[in-house]
């Protein structure tokens, strides 16, 4: 990608131009579904462009085009150019090239087999497969309720798979050169169980939580298969479950759940654009301040959060922003202490701030901005049993269901598929409809018990969205079970 790039690159003619660049994607993928037992979609993608962006003035300016002729390229560029002095004459800061610096290398999803040459008939026999599964009647009794009652029946069956390939290359005029390939694979098992007028979604790992960069391993069909019949049994005991206690209590939460609470309650509310007040419009403001950065007590000394784009599997990890700036790992939050902000190096400019490699951009029509990659709490030294020993009474929640969260990521709401009673250190009975709420810093002060290494998972999102115009993103959280005193707990009837 980098030698057509170099055939493509404008001839710099205009001396008021201190910086070009060049970005271009190229995306391959095929989705295919299977609702109640029949395909429901399938479908692949191919989309290819280019970024061109220079920097005039102290400005940023850019334009793109899908034709990859040199033609088209220098029509971009002067585009950008002519819109970059428009803009600097209204600009907020001056921007110097040090904010795009002379990266190179190569980075490819580490440990990672190719998605190889997949047979659509093979992915809807395995999908086929596994929606059944979904579709069966109850097996067995659980160790922890009774077996689905006459008159509960699963209603919706889905099964979904999908892959894609990644690649970008990056060219400038300051001598950025590199290359990235990301592999991404995707699965979902959903299952809908109704008696009566109750009805209850359970899924695997929660919406869209599957998604890794990973390769045909994530399409296993005897885990798989194992995970739709537990997908299953849990939905039909879920209809015939009481509804989820109300009240005070402690919380402990499965790396499923916490992957939600950390996007919307540390993640989104550190991305330095939005303190600085560029997202308020669309997606709203943040409770932090600059001036927290390095003083606020975000949560409970339990609390350890990084930056770390590059763990294995994990959906954001990269070696490069979309800028070129090389990703390494960073403490956001050390012992509950505000460190740094999700910010790249023209936010870290503009606020005076330490931040992180983060920006990126959802396709190659769209700028780079400050997003997520991999926002991860540190596990701590509790193992399962531990973290629920102390425990007399509690709920334990799995899979997140719903969610609400102010403009200013600080007061919020979040609903959960699947929850447990914690009782005298135990898990007991199954309860429907889990629900909590809490203000954000509140409620990492709450924050008592955290998981050890074996407690770990690691989930990822693929739909983030943010900016003007929207860009929807790949972003990965892992965390491990979480335990938080003294949390308002609430049943759907509530």
């Amino acid at each position: 990608m980098i030698s057509s790039l170099k055939t493509l690159f404008p001839t710099a003619s205009d001396p008021d131009v201190a910086w070009v660049g060049l970005r271009q994607l190229r995306e391959q993928g095929a989705w295919r579904t299977v609702r109640d037992g029949r395909p429901e979609n399938s479908r692949l993608s191919e989309e290819v462009g280019l970024f061109v962006e220079v920097l005039v003035d102290g400005q940023f300016a850019y334009a793109a085009t899908n034709v990859l002729t040199k033609t088209a390229v220098r029509d971009a560029y002067l585009r950008a150019v002519a819109q970059a002095r428009l803009a600097a004459a209204h600009k907020v800061f001056s921007f110097t090239p040090a904010c795009r610096p002379p990266t190179r290398g190569t980075w490819v999803t580490p440990g990672v087999e190719s998605h190889g040459a997949r047979r659509v008939a093979d992915d809807f026999a395995l999908l086929v497969e596994l929606a059944d599964e979904l579709r069966k009647g109850p097996k067995h009794v659980s160790s922890f309720s009774t077996p689905a009652p006459e008159g509960t029946s699963v209603v919706k069956a889905v099964a979904e798979l999908s892959w894609l390939r990644v690649e970008m290359g990056f060219l400038s005029s300051s001598g950025a050169e590199f290359e990235q390939t990301q592999l991404i694979s995707h699965v979902h098992l959903e299952c809908v169980a109704q008696k009566g007028s109750v009805i209850q979604r359970r899924t695997y790992g929660g919406p869209r939580g599957q998604t890794r960069q990973a390769g045909d391993s994530l399409f296993d069909a005897v885990r798989l298969r194992a995970e739709a019949a537990r997908v299953r049994e849990q939905a039909l005991e879920l209809a015939s479950a009481p509804n989820c206690p109300t009240g005070p209590t402690w919380l402990v939460l499965a790396p499923d759940q916490m992957m939600l609470q950390i996007h919307e309650s540390i993640g989104h509310p550190l991305e330095l654009d939005r303190i600085l007040g560029d997202e308020r419009n669309y997606a709203g403001s943040s409770f932090v301040k600059l001036s927290d950065f390095g003083t606020l007590q975000y949560g409970s000394p339990k609390l350890n959060v990084t930056f770390d784009p590059g763990v294995a599997g994990e959906l954001a990890s990269y070696g490069f922003d979309d800028t070129g700036v090389p990703a390494k790992r960073e403490h956001l939050i050390q012992e509950g202490r505000l460190l740094r902000g999700l910010g790249g190096l023209e936010s870290q400019a503009r606020a005076g701030v330490p931040g992180v490699a983060n920006m990126r951009a959802t396709s190659w029509n769209r700028p780079a901005i400050d997003r997520m990659a991999n926002i991860n709490i540190e596990p701590g030294d509790a193992s399962f049993e531990s973290l629920l020993s102390g425990i007399e009474r509690g709920v334990y929640m799995e899979s997140n269901k719903s969610w609400s969260i102010d403009d200013y990521r600080n007061k919020f709401q979040f609903g959960c598929e699947f929850a447990r009673l914690i009782e005298n250190g135990k898990l007991t009975g199954l309860v429907r409809d889990p629900n909590y709420r809490g203000v954000t810093q509140s409620f990492w002060h709450a924050l008592e018990k955290v998981g050890d290494a074996s407690t770990l998972g690691i989930f990822g999102t693929p739909n983030c969205g943010k900016g003007e115009p929207n860009q929807v993103i790949r972003v990965g959280h892992a965390s491990p079970v979480c335990a938080f005193r003294g949390v308002e707990v609430f049943g759907g009837e509530s």
